[in-house]
């Protein structure tokens, strides 16, 4: 077992500078009432979680974002209170993907991306675009969705995570048209969820929502190794041959990519657990 994630950060600070760099363990927000006791310090005040949490973990995933526009000055407390080499995703704006034209959302795209995102800059990762789970696949429509998505904000290049929900997104038109726009497709452990591990960009970003809260890590030990083995083969540039892919040809080798994990959903109160976990197997 791990050890308490609340009077030890170990993990993240023994997690190799070589994969350091390239692979990224993280949880959803930091603002969960369950986590003040099994997760935050005792006596913690509010205020300090996100201090505490990102010291815990090398990456969290804003939700909040998508409900609704965060100022300028938010984006820089947040980046000021965590690491320097800590990264945040951005779950984007509701308005920009659930829509029945996505070809109509430039205006709720521009809106979100000029929100203030820069602010947080070499602090800024993905921006995860989550469609509801009867969007369904419509490869005209979407490309044009696509090609409305920025490449960068001011300096600060912009890299787009699909996150699709339909089983009708598990079609080889849909792996080639994110491969067209450089775009990855967000890789969901989820019983609810088509699993679809094809990767389309420089980076992967999975999203693994089955905890179980009996569990203290949220995944058992087997689970956690398998994950710890894919996040190193993936950034090593090659892809782990236990996925099932939509594409049946295994793609080459290829560069180094960044790995983005995150423990989501599920058994939310055993998440970063969970995450602390996966980071001292890779440790």
């Amino acid at each position: 077992m791990p050890d308490d994630p609340r009077t030890s950060h170990k993990s993240a600070e023994r997690l190799p500078r070589a994969l350091a760099q390239h692979i990224r363990v993280g949880i959803g927000g930091w603002n969960f009432e369950p986590w003040r006791t099994t997760f935050y310090p005792e006596g913690l005040a509010h205020t300090k979680e996100l201090a505490y949490a990102s010291r815990q973990v090398t990456a969290i995933e804003i939700n909040g974002t998508y409900y609704g526009s965060q100022k300028p000055a938010t984006f820089a407390k947040w980046r000021d209170e965590v690491p320097d080499d800590f990264v945040f995703s951005l779950k984007a704006s509701r308005y920009a993907t659930n829509r029945r034209v996505l070809a109509e959302a430039g205006e709720s795209i521009e809106r979100f991306v000029t929100s203030g995102i820069a602010v947080l800059g070499k602090k800024l990762g993905p921006i995860v675009w989550q469609f509801a789970p009867t969007k369904q696949f419509d490869a005209s429509d979407f490309e044009a969705f696509l090609a409305l998505l920025p490449k960068k904000i001011d300096a600060h290049r912009l890299r787009h995570a699909l996150d699709v929900r339909h089983e009708s997104f598990a079609v080889p038109e849909f792996i080639k048209l994110a491969r067209k726009y450089k775009a990855a497709i967000v890789l969901t452990d989820s019983e609810k969820f088509p699993l679809l591990p094809d990767l389309t960009s420089d980076f992967v970003y999975a999203r693994l929502m089955r905890s179980e809260s009996e569990r203290k890590t949220g995944y058992a030990a087997k689970a956690l190794g398998l994950w710890a083995e894919r996040a190193q083969t993936w950034a090593q540039g090659a892809a782990p041959d236990d996925l099932p892919r939509v594409e049946t040809k295994a793609p080459a080798p290829g560069k180094p990519r960044d790995v983005f994990v995150y423990f989501i959903n599920g058994a939310k109160e055993r998440a970063p657990a969970a995450a602390r976990a996966l980071l001292e197997r890779l440790g």
